[in-house]
């Protein structure tokens, strides 16, 4: 599943595609995804608009769009009525979910699930091999409180300003359940999946089945600096590809090459030489050095 690195690639990868271009058209093949496409709704609202903004939130994709009546009277209104004329689209790439821009003639692959036509000659396309992603549209009522509507339940992002020691250590005193689970519940923090779980622990020294309320505000202060390092890193490398992850330029990402401990069951420990072991931690598979990580 891409994580909080892929995506936030391929919103990168697609922002100078998309900002500014007029939608045209919307196509579906048809199948559901995880839940039905708003292939109707998204024809009656998005044809004719403009999009906005490309950002991410978690392991979403958002896609603001805008009717253009609306922008050129934006002059006139505050900033929160301009918010308020913003219509979401709210993409998940579910397990195997890519996104890409190509030429309106380029065939179609047989897992490209649903299209946005763009102005230019150009369109978005969402594949999905599994069909665990999904497709959301959000009313530019309904986009008023997307933060507490859709994300009421989602934590902070892992380089806000609300993910402090404090943060964590209030949901963690009471729990007695792995820090490798607790980091990846996205109540407690959004974005972080099973890869940099692992790698972050390991960085940290710490046995991904310590129970979080052991954890104190030193071992969190280092966590969470390393938590934001390993992320900027995948970043920069361009995400990580296990199977079949591609960025919005149809590229692999080449952070697997820097992995700790992911995926590296009985090979040597960069820093000890100890094989690195693995287990299942509430049902995930988990990767540590049993050397490095005793704390």
């Amino acid at each position: 599943m891409p994580e909080l690195p892929e995506v936030e690639v391929i919103c990168q990868g697609l922002r100078p595609h998309l900002t500014g271009r007029v939608i045209t058209a919307i196509q579906s093949s048809g199948k559901d995804l995880r839940h039905p496409v708003p292939h109707s709704l998204m024809n009656e609202i998005l044809c004719g608009q403009t999009i906005r903004a490309v950002t991410r939130r978690a392991k979403y994709l958002l896609i603001e769009t805008e009717d253009e009546k609306l922008s050129r009277s934006s002059a006139v209104l505050d900033a929160r009525d301009t918010r308020s004329s913003l219509t979401v689209v709210i993409i998940h790439l579910g397990m195997t979910g890519n996104l890409g821009i190509f030429p309106h003639a380029t065939p179609l692959k047989i897992h490209d699930h649903v299209r946005w036509r763009l102005d230019n000659g150009l369109e978005l396309r969402l594949n999905d091999t599994r069909r665990f992603g999904a497709v959301w549209l959000l009313t530019p009522k309904q986009a008023e409180n997307i933060e507490t509507d859709f994300f009421g339940t989602t934590g902070p992002e892992p380089f806000s300003k609300t993910c402090t020691p404090a943060h964590f250590m209030a949901l963690a005193r009471a729990r007695k359940q792995p820090v490798k689970t607790f980091l990846m519940d996205s109540k407690v923090v959004a974005g972080i999946g099973n890869i940099y779980a692992n790698e972050a622990l390991f960085a940290a020294g710490i046995h991904p089945c310590r129970e979080v309320c052991t954890l104190q505000e030193d071992d969190w202060q280092l966590l969470i600096q390393l938590i934001r390092q390993i992320l900027i890193q995948a970043i920069a490398c361009g995400g990580s590809t296990i199977s079949d992850f591609i960025n919005a330029s149809g590229e692999s990402g080449y952070f697997q090459m820097n992995f700790k401990v992911y995926g590296r069951k009985g090979q040597p420990c960069h820093q000890c030489g100890s094989p690195i072991e693995k287990t299942q931690i509430s049902g995930r598979a988990s990767y540590f050095c049993p050397s490095c990580q005793k704390g």
